[in-house]
């Protein structure tokens, strides 16, 4: 059985209290690995590891040179994807189809911010003072605390991590207790790279252990969080306590819409993708699937029939569609949803239990499962369910579909089904979300910024504006000439 230990100043070190977790294969149901239980003592460590390496030799190193660790870093996570892809499928169970080129694309995001990392720069001001020369320059924060979560762990930290390092940042990273594999292996690629002991720390635990320290420590400048809506106030209020900035990429209960004039086909696999990838256990799931009336019927049939076919099982597997759900708790969640929608009154067309036919191990399978009848008051339809269950609701016009998919606490994504270009912009402008999908869906990009409205969270991840999340910006002020001006009053 693999063994790992904590990654802290630049060394493997056993926790304080000697303990370790067990991680299980979801597909498998069989421990596989075990991690080291880590608590607030090792957090403390790896604080104050990082504190010292960005006070120290890490202040020393200009932004070409991080530049140049951090593409370093890239070509390192390229030689080592499929290694990683299958640490995570084995982690988290999703598809090798996806979390193989997932893993290889992630490299992408240490690349953009290498070389972005000297190319941050500030401004002259032309000042209404006279004999003054002020500019701004930017400042990274300190050390950043990073807590992601199970179902795309590198992907996920990869958009905190390298612009926070690109910034000139150290970090201290919690990754979730249910998946902390694949983040140990990548601390092998940073110490491989080059970067000095203490900017990068890994400690692995439990949240009330190890998460709510990191977030609570005194030496600690920033959290950058993904994870549920619930866990994300905490931490937001926590932080407010400490008048501590965050980025916060919460969770989401997004509308993609198809109007009956949208490519039939391409919508219906648009709508396909955007619930039942990754086995709905995505933030920006298309779980509300909103259909304009004229052609709900005959959309929700074809949405059936493919759904149908899609092959469950081994997600080692390139011909499987639908994996296992990752974790036991969320299986049972899930499960919870589907009879919460059946009291409701919904209508299952498709699905509606859990998955015990060929292909299934373990015991955390869930059928691909469609709601018809569903209203947007429903629980179903205004509540995260993270996993693969899609509630279908109809709609008039677009001045209702509008209303349907603002009508919600959430606003990360949301997806658009039209050929009437004048349709596509007004939607684009009135649905409240970070991202606005057309004729298309599930796509992402380090080019690109991402984050929410609402309660789907704070700040923004990949694109340049976000290495601005991770910096502070300064005002200098310098007189030209000295002034025996009244010290009394204001310049």
């Amino acid at each position: 059985m693999k063994s790992y230990e904590l990654y802290i100043d630049g060394c493997w070190t056993k926790s304080c209290s000697n303990n370790f977790f067990q991680t299980e294969n979801p597909y498998t149901g069989e421990v596989w690995a075990k991690i080291s239980r880590g608590n607030s003592d090792d957090i403390d460590k790896a604080v104050r590891a990082a504190r010292s390496a960005f006070e120290g030799i890490w202040s020393e190193v200009k932004a070409t040179e991080r530049g140049k660790l951090l593409t370093k870093l890239a070509s390192l996570v390229e030689r080592d994807a499929k290694k990683l892809g299958e640490i995570e499928v084995r982690d988290n169970g999703k598809l090798i189809a996806e979390m193989g080129g997932q893993t290889k694309y992630l490299a992408e995001w240490y690349r953009y911010y290498g070389g972005l990392a000297d190319k941050i720069e500030g401004s002259v001001i032309p000042s209404d003072k006279p004999g003054i020369f002020n500019f701004t320059k930017y400042e990274p924060l300190g050390v950043v605390g990073m807590i992601t979560p199970w179902n795309s762990p590198l992907l996920l930290l990869a958009w905190k991590l390298a612009p926070a390092l690109a910034a000139g940042n150290t970090a201290v990273i919690k990754p979730s207790e249910f998946t902390s594999a694949s983040t140990l292996e990548f601390m092998k690629l940073i110490e491989e790279a080059g970067f000095p002991k203490g900017v990068v720390n890994t400690v692995t635990g439990f949240g009330i252990e190890v998460g709510a320290p990191l977030v609570d420590h005194p030496e600690v400048d920033k959290i950058a969080f993904t994870g549920s809506d619930i866990s994300g106030q905490k931490i937001y209020e926590a932080a407010a306590r400490k008048i501590m900035p965050v980025t916060l990429e919460l969770g989401g209960k997004s509308p993609n819409i198809v109007f009956e004039d949208a490519d039939f086909e391409a919508s219906v696999m648009g709508a396909i993708s955007g619930i039942f990838a990754a086995t709905g256990q995505t933030c920006i799931a298309g779980s509300r699937l909103l259909v304009q009336k004229s052609i709900h019927d005959k959309f929700v049939n074809r949405l059936v029939e493919v759904a149908k076919d899609a092959n469950i099982g081994d997600p080692m597997s390139l011909e499987t569609h639908v994996g296992p759900v990752t974790t036991r708790p969320q299986y049972e969640k899930i499960m919870e949803y589907i009879n919460i929608a059946i009291s409701e009154k919904a209508t299952c067309v498709l699905g509606g239990k859990a998955y015990k036919g060929p292909g299934a191990r373990g015991n955390q399978f869930v059928e691909p499962t469609i709601f018809t009848g569903v209203n947007n008051q429903m629980r179903i339809a205004q509540e995260e369910v993270f996993g693969p269950i899609l509630s279908v609701i109809p709609f008039n016009d677009e001045e209702e579909a509008i209303k349907i998919g603002n009508d919600i606490d959430f606003g990360l994504a949301a997806g658009v089904w039209t050929n009437d270009i004048g349709r596509a912009l007004r939607m684009s402008e009135k649905l409240r979300a970070g991202t606005i999908w057309i004729n298309t869906y599930r796509a992402v990009s380090y080019t690109s910024p991402f984050g929410g409205y609402k309660r789907s969270g704070e700040g923004r991840e990949s694109g340049k504006e976000a290495i601005k999340e991770f910096l502070q910006v300064k005002s200098v002020w310098i007189a030209q000439e000295t002034t025996t001006a009244n010290p009394f009053i204001m310049r």
